[in-house]
């Protein structure tokens, strides 16, 4: 007898939310040499989904403070930048507002460590 074999089919249905913004202040030289950023005050961790987000949230970043943008990734939904603690609050802060208010996303409580 053969069995019968069973395709299975998955399907990611994001919601319109900032997931993660975490700011991480005074990172470890390793850190930031790990990630191949130069060395910064803070790094600024964000996952959006939609995940072309990520696009709009690096530019409301760069308009809204004096950040860099460590790396950015359309297909994951994954925001680094990094700068000064204050101006990556500042523009984790502007991403928040803007998502929620313009675009209606769920927003994040903006963490840190």
């Amino acid at each position: 007898m053969t069995e019968k074999k069973q395709r299975v089919i998955q399907e990611y249905v994001p919601g319109k939310q900032l997931t993660l913004a975490h700011i991480i202040a005074n990172p470890d030289e390793a850190l930031y040499t790990k990630l191949g950023i130069g060395q910064a005050g803070a790094i600024g961790i964000l996952t959006l989904t939609p995940t072309e987000t990520a696009i709009i949230a690096a530019d409301i970043a760069t308009k809204a403070a004096a950040i860099e943008i460590g790396y950015l990734d359309r297909f994951t939904g994954s925001l680094v930048i990094c700068g000064t603690v204050s101006d990556v609050d500042m523009a984790i802060q502007a991403i928040n507002q803007f998502l929620s208010r313009h675009l209606k996303f769920e927003p994040a409580e903006i963490t840190r460590s």
